[in-house]
C-alpha cells in the first residue's frame, strides 16, 4: 500500500507546483527568451509542447508553427502544410508532441465556419497533412483569437474578441473530421481577449487582453481576480509554465515575458470537479485496512 500511496499522492500534488511560486503579481514581467527567428513576426498564439514553447504567426503567414528553446529562444523544429490558412490566431496544446492550431479570426464577421487542425510538433522540421475539424457558431460568425483545451478531459473552447465582451463556446466532446462541428455557449468573456490557458488542473482559465489577465474559474466560467500584465507592443500571446505564465506579443525577434500568478490561482484551480474526487480517492487510499 506505500507504493500506491505515494503515487496518488504525486498525482494530487501536482496541481501544487501552480501555487508554489504564486505570490501578488505586479505589472513588470521577467524576461525568459527573446525569439531569435527573424520568420517569427507576428507571434499570436502560444503553448507549452514537451519543454518546448510553441508559436504561430498571425493572418498573412502560409501554414506552419514554430518550436522553440526557451532556454535560447531559437527555433529547432518548423512544421508546415500545403494548405494556407486563412487567420490562425491560437494554440492550444494537444497531448504530447502535438498542438491545436485555431484557424478562427475573422475580424470582419464573414466566415461561415472557422477549423482547428491538430499539428505535430517537436524538434525537426516537418511536412503533415493534418487532419482539419470544422467548428460552425450557433448564432452567426464571431471574430476569436482564444484557443483553450481543458488538461483533463480534452474538451475544446473557443473565447470569441468582442470590444467589450466576448463569449465562451465549447466544443463537441468528439470532432468529427467530415461534417460541421456545433460549438454550444457556455459562458461569458471579458472584451479584447487575445489568447488563454487553462491552469494545470483544470480548474482555471487565464484569460488575457492586451493589457490584463483575468483568472476564471471552470467550468462556471466566472471571474475570479484580474490582475494588470506588463506592457508589450501587442500582447497576444499567453501559457503556463510549472510556476509562472508566459506572456508574448507581436513584433520581430519580441521578447516574452514571464508573469507571476495570484495566489488565489491556485485555489481556483483545485477547486475542478475533477481534482476534488481524485483529492478524496487519495484520503481514502491512504487510510489503513482494517
Amino acid at each position: 500500500m506505500r507504493g500506491r500511496r505515494l503515487g496518488v499522492g504525486a498525482l494530487v500534488a501536482l496541481p501544487f507546483l501552480l501555487g508554489a511560486a504564486a505570490g501578488s503579481p505586479g505589472p513588470e514581467g521577467a524576461p525568459a527568451f527573446r525569439f531569435a527567428d527573424p520568420a517569427i513576426v507576428e507571434s499570436s498564439g502560444l503553448a507549452v509542447v514537451d519543454g518546448l514553447v510553441v508559436t504561430v504567426n498571425d493572418s498573412g503567414d502560409s501554414g506552419r508553427v514554430f518550436a522553440v528553446d526557451p532556454g535560447t529562444g531559437r527555433t529547432v523544429g518548423v512544421t508546415s502544410w500545403p494548405e494556407d490558412p486563412v487567420d490562425v490566431e491560437a494554440l492550444a496544446p494537444a497531448g504530447p508532441g502535438h498542438v491545436w492550431v485555431g484557424d478562427i479570426g475573422d475580424n470582419r464577421r464573414v466566415r461561415d465556419s472557422v477549423e482547428v487542425l491538430r499539428v505535430p510538433v517537436g524538434r525537426g522540421d516537418r511536412s503533415v497533412a493534418p487532419e482539419a475539424y470544422e467548428l460552425v457558431y450557433p448564432d452567426g460568425p464571431r471574430d476569436a483569437e482564444a484557443l483553450v483545451r481543458h488538461p483533463l478531459t480534452g474538451r475544446l473552447f473557443v473565447v470569441t474578441k468582442g470590444v467589450f465582451s466576448g463569449t465562451v463556446y465549447a466544443a463537441p466532446p468528439r470532432l468529427l473530421p467530415d461534417r460541421p462541428n456545433r460549438l454550444t455557449e457556455v459562458g461569458g468573456a471579458p472584451g479584447l481577449v487575445t489568447d488563454a490557458t487553462f491552469l494545470p488542473g483544470g480548474g482555471g482559465v487565464v484569460l488575457r487582453t492586451y493589457s490584463t489577465a483575468h483568472l476564471v474559474a471552470f467550468p462556471s466560467w466566472q471571474p475570479e481576480e484580474a490582475w494588470d500584465l506588463p506592457d508589450q507592443d501587442q500582447g497576444e500571446g499567453v501559457a503556463p509554465t510549472r510556476r509562472h505564465l508566459l506572456a508574448s506579443t507581436e513584433g520581430a525577434r519580441s521578447e516574452v515575458l514571464e508573469v507571476a500568478l495570484p495566489a488565489r490561482a491556485r485555489q481556483v484551480d483545485l477547486g475542478a470537479p475533477a481534482w476534488t474526487a481524485l483529492r478524496w480517492l487519495a484520503t481514502a487510499l491512504a487510510q489503513p485496512l482494517t
